[in-house]
């Protein structure tokens, strides 16, 4: 027989994976744009991947979501490395941002 207390940990444990299951949903967004948006500015996206760096509540539109921010790695040249940063609010793109960067020079 089931009692409250099992009931809660049920409802806690699915809450974490609902949420582990969004968030996931959500980087692949921002891995899927960020690839995109590199290939449009003729820079090369290194490592095909994006990392968490921070998370925060935020106001949009008269609701709170969570703005998530992850860094990436980019090349022009093959040498150098820089870094670039993918703004989600929600599960959309707010914004996307490369480090200052050497042009890609075609011959």
């Amino acid at each position: 027989m089931l009692e409250l207390s099992d009931v809660a940990l049920l409802l806690v444990f699915c809450f974490a994976v609902w949420i582990w299951w969004r968030a996931h949903a959500v980087k692949e967004t921002a891995l899927a744009q960020t690839r995109k948006y590199c290939q449009s500015f003729d820079v090369q996206f290194l490592d095909e991947s994006v990392v968490l760096r921070g998370i925060w509540l935020k106001r949009d539109n008269g609701s709170w979501r969570f703005r998530r921010s992850y860094w990436f790695e980019f090349t022009t040249t093959g040498e150098q490395r820089y870094n670039g940063v993918t703004m989600m609010i929600g599960a959309r793109v707010e914004t996307i941002q490369l480090e200052p960067h050497r042009p890609n020079e075609h011959e």
